[in-house]
């Protein structure tokens, strides 16, 4: 183990916005309702807040969050917990989806859906100006080849405006990118990745060298039993959890690599964060890229 500096930091291009690695991600703060995942608040509000005030006082500076998690709950757990923001707490959210009343999650990718979905954004923040907004695209988990000079447009004029600082895409391919980015500056990406799925292994290295930041979703996501086994092999190995070998793995993967785990309870807050000090010998290394390659 090293000291844990949250995994060192990056700085998105052609900014000032110095990040550190290990962020947070907010979605699992919301509740659930049935069958309604992500929906109404939590069944500890307190303890919800306790985990925001905690990540931060670790020296966590990038939350990720929707108002379309919810819907609106993460984003008014964060102001109740949070706000005022330290100078240096840089909130992520997406836009380019809704939630229906059976829990869905539905396409909202028009000009006026975009914009409504800032203003509800700023409002449930409590903010002036979003640091970073993704406009989310793709499927569950993979690009998909669809138009979105509107949504991104719209984006691009709020900016303009001012009520945006940055923006991102979420679930896109290299292709879609260099499209985008013939609109706008695009300060980072956020995709399905981790050990044991692989397809944007290129796309990370050409990010690298661009310098635009890759923010992996799903760290443990679309395991197989094999792959999830020679995982927990490694886990047990180092005295770890499979979760902050898959976070470590990642972190080692590529310096343009930030990440966002998301937990409600504290003790897997510490467990994650801690994920940044555990170094990956040669021969762990080795096993887990051999996961992917069978995958790949």
């Amino acid at each position: 183990m090293k000291s844990s500096d949250l995994g060192g930091t990056f700085t998105l291009p052609n900014t000032s916005v110095t990040l550190h690695r290990m962020g947070y991600g907010a979605m699992q703060l919301a509740g659930q309702d049935g069958d309604k995942r992500v929906w109404g608040p939590p069944r500890d509000v307190p303890g919800a807040i306790a985990v925001l005030r905690e990540t931060v006082a670790a020296g966590v500076n990038h939350i990720d969050t929707s108002d379309f998690y919810g819907p609106h709950v993460t984003n008014q757990l964060i102001r109740q917990a949070l706000h005022p923001y330290s100078g240096d707490l840089v909130i992520v959210t997406k836009v380019g989806a809704r939630r229906g009343p059976d829990g869905s999650w539905l396409h909202a990718r028009s000009r006026q859906e975009i914009i409504g979905a800032v203003h509800d954004n700023l409002r449930n923040l409590g903010l002036d100006a979003l640091h970073v907004v993704n406009l989310r695209l793709g499927g569950f988990s993979a690009p998909e080849d669809e138009p979105f000079e509107e949504p991104l447009t719209a984006l691009a004029e709020l900016k303009q405006q001012g009520l945006i600082q940055h923006l991102g895409l979420s679930t896109v391919s290299a292709q879609q990118l260099a499209q985008a980015q013939t609109i706008t500056d695009i300060v980072c990406i956020q995709n399905l990745y981790n050990v044991a799925q692989r397809t944007d292994d290129e796309f990370i290295d050409a990010l690298a060298a661009s310098g635009i930041a890759y923010v992996p979703y799903f760290p443990l996501g679309g395991f197989s039993p094999l792959q999830s086994s020679a995982l927990n092999q490694v886990a047990a190995s180092l005295d770890a959890t499979p979760m902050q070998v898959a976070l470590a793995w990642l972190l080692q993967r590529s310096p343009n690599i930030l990440l966002i785990p998301g937990t409600s309870s504290l003790h897997h807050l510490r467990e994650n964060l801690s994920a940044a000090a555990l170094e990956l010998p040669d021969e762990a290394l080795a096993r887990l890229n051999r996961i992917g390659a069978v995958a790949a």
